[in-house]
């Protein structure tokens, strides 16, 4: 009975993405360049986890195909980064559908209390002042509206500052698929558009909820097919997850591949290459960071009566939990 009604609650609850946690990322490798996942020492080391009781990988599939891949951080309850493939922004709007969560982290037994144990669920994200819920693959970069839909899951976000979600983040995201659209090409075929891109979180040292880690910075970099130069480049950002509402022109600056590797190397004290020695030369373009429209948690998420109804479910999960 007990099984029953938990299971009530997951179906009602928590959608699921159809992902996979996998054992190596070779089963999705095509998201990222040459098909080599990034190297972090003692964590992620040739496409395998090196610590698979905290760090999990998924390959991300919605209505049946792959669409990204998140290495995820269980202990954090966020993602390391997400690494998915640019081909060109599609026509639509940015999808309303319920927060997915990962159902291979349930444990579908009498004893399931895995929403509060493996990972974030959105009731971690209600009603915060100051702190919303932000993409690592946003959906301003997704090809078509399925693909976009498949970036509301809660494996592929963190808490985010909401000023810098929709400030220097949002400008710099939508300045990253200019670029990528005007000078990223498909070795093959030069007049399709591709770009492999990682966007990541550094573990902060507070919490939300007492739970889910609140990163202390955010960093992205892209590696792609320059035509003009006939040559593999990169572009990388980061930026401390901070408030910015006292600074709403800030711009997050372009830097070099090998500048991210250095900080990451020093936030995480271990050896990091995310993409291959091609990908060394920095694409040097210059373009305004104008604000862009579509990004990724610009507002406060609205509560409406149907998502009311939609926490009822996660309400009484909550109780059950204890919190």
């Amino acid at each position: 009975m007990h099984l029953i009604f938990f299971s009530v609650l997951l179906v009602f609850g928590f959608p699921f993405i159809k992902t996979k946690v996998v054992d190596s990322f070779k089963q999705c490798n095509e998201f990222f360049v040459k098909g080599e996942p990034p190297m972090i020492k003692s964590i992620l080391e040739n496409s395998v986890s090196k610590d698979n009781n905290n760090y999990k990988l998924i390959c991300q599939k919605y209505e049946n195909v792959y669409r990204f891949a998140t290495l995820y951080d269980k202990r954090n309850k966020i993602p390391v980064f997400s690494a998915y493939k640019y081909t060109g922004r599609g026509k639509f709007d940015r999808p309303t559908i319920p927060w997915m969560i990962e159902p291979e982290f349930e444990t579908a037994t009498a004893e399931m209390r895995a929403p509060c144990v493996n990972q974030a669920h959105t009731e971690d994200y209600m009603n915060k002042e100051f702190l919303n819920r932000g993409h690592l693959f946003p959906n301003l970069h997704a090809a078509d509206e399925i693909t976009a839909k498949a970036t509301f899951t809660l494996t592929n976000i963190v808490p985010q500052k909401i000023s810098f979600n929709g400030g220097s983040w949002c400008r710099m995201e939508t300045n990253v698929k200019n670029i990528m659209d005007s000078h990223c090409r498909d070795e093959k075929t030069s007049k399709n558009i591709l770009a492999y891109v990682l966007t990541g979180a550094v573990p902060g040292q507070k919490l939300l909820n007492e739970k889910v880690n609140i990163p202390s910075h955010m960093w992205t970099a892209f590696c792609c097919y320059n035509s003009k130069n006939n040559k593999w480049m990169s572009q990388a950002h980061w930026a401390e997850n901070i408030d910015e509402s006292n600074d709403k022109t800030k711009t997050i600056s372009v830097q070099n591949l090998e500048k991210l590797q250095e900080f990451l190397k020093k936030q995480y004290n271990k050896e990091i290459t995310l993409f291959k020695d091609e990908c060394s030369d920095l694409l040097s373009v210059a373009v305004s960071q104008t604000p862009g429209a579509g990004c990724d948690g610009q507002n406060h998420e609205l509560e409406t009566w149907s998502s009311y109804i939609l926490q009822i479910p996660r309400k009484m999960w909550n109780r059950l939990c204890g919190n």
